[in-house]
């Protein structure tokens, strides 16, 4: 969450929103190696480098009373941090280093800097070129899942450095794991398997019994394969030798198979989260960010082909979108759904995101590429 308020901040001040600069600081301020007073970011490890996933914050003594300026609090007092160095966490800090660059904010350099050479240096493997997922703390041991939930922001990240830098070789290592995806996908019936072991063989069958599991569902999920999708088409569009009709092509299948088994299987309107390998779904509730995903692939399939059935869709998607999942009023999404478009909590509590919302509304303003912040701050 730290580092989508860095990204998301940082192109709302791009954008010229008021009020974006101080929010997109404070995040900033809590991943930095060195802040300006020489100390750590909370969440930066000085000890083994790197990011811890989150920190505990210590409950307030027995009596204590909120600030009365604020009404809250003050957080003087950490706990202990959460145990492991995920990639998934470590491409996100990559993506707000980048986004961070673009948006001209203090420390956002020296970020990505910093993030780059953990990216390298744990996480990507380069003689498998796809990235490793979690290790300990301290970096010395490594767990023998891979995942291709990592793997697939990851490839966002890279495409987000590459667009800042012009460094070819970022959209090289996206295009190895791309390739490795749409292989997978296509021996599939074009539903991506999630979840491989370290011979990056996959097991199909992981999770049977936590299908809901926020992060490692069982089965296809229907949001990822539209997410896929439209990384496809931007790495299709990027300055590099690939092969561009490849790319569409797979982005295509991805789309229609996800359209196929993720919209209305049990007759009412909306995305299930996942479903079965032979399509049947398997967790009916609908969640907020595969709705925005899938309306983003709508968008650059679109663009891309010119075919006015992606168009179609982003319509229908967005009116559903309206109808049940934002809060009239403040325009927040309603997170989960069940599967009759009531709210719900059973796979997510509360509303804490606004990465994929954000960028289904601004993605079909801007090009394919290069990426978003890049877009808005060369003014594409």
């Amino acid at each position: 969450m730290t580092t989508r308020t860095v990204h998301v901040y940082g192109i709302g001040l791009l954008l010229g929103v008021p009020g974006c600069a101080p929010v997109a600081t404070m995040a900033l301020d809590g991943l930095l190696p060195v802040r300006a007073d020489g100390s750590s970011g909370r969440l930066h490890d000085a000890e083994h480098g790197g990011w811890h996933t989150s920190i505990d914050v210590a409950e307030p003594a027995p009596g204590a009373e909120p600030g009365a300026a604020t009404g809250e609090w003050a957080i003087d007092e950490l706990g202990q941090p959460a145990p492991g160095k995920s990639c998934y966490d470590h491409v996100f800090v990559l993506l707000a280093g980048a986004t961070a660059s673009h948006a001209g904010l203090d420390g956002g350099p020296e970020l990505l800097t910093a993030a780059t050479e953990v990216f390298l240096d744990r996480f990507w493997d380069d003689d498998a070129g796809r990235c490793v997922d979690t290790w300990d703390t301290a970096f010395t041991e490594l767990d023998p899942y891979r995942g291709l939930n990592a793997n697939m922001h990851a490839v966002e990240a890279l495409l987000s450095v590459a667009s800042l830098t012009g460094e070819r070789v970022w959209l090289e290592r996206a295009d190895r794991i791309s390739r490795f995806v749409i292989a997978e996908a296509e021996a599939n019936g074009w539903r991506i398997p999630e979840h491989y072991g370290p011979d990056w063989v996959a097991d199909l069958s992981l999770n049977r019994d936590r299908p809901a599991d926020q992060f490692k569902p069982y089965g296809s999920t229907v949001g990822h394969s539209f997410e896929w999708a439209r990384l496809l088409v931007h790495l299709a569009n990027a300055p590099i030798d690939v092969d561009r009709a490849g790319l569409v092509g797979a982005a295509r299948e991805l789309y229609r198979r996800a359209s196929a088994d993720g919209w209305a299987p049990d007759g009412e309107p909306g995305f299930v989260y996942t479903v079965d390998w032979d399509g049947t779904p398997v967790v009916r509730d609908r969640l907020w960010w595969v709705l925005a995903e899938a309306i983003a692939a709508a968008a650059v399939l679109n663009r891309q082909t010119g075919e006015t059935a992606y168009a179609a869709d982003y319509r229908r998607w967005w009116d559903h979108a309206a109808i049940h999942h934002i809060e009239p009023g403040n325009g927040s999404w309603r997170h989960q759904l069940d599967a009759g478009n009531r709210p719900d909590t059973t796979v997510w509590a509360g509303k804490s995101d606004l990465y994929h919302v954000f960028q289904a509304a601004l993605i079909p303003t801007r090009p394919r590429w290069p990426m978003l912040a890049a877009a808005i701050a060369t003014g594409g």
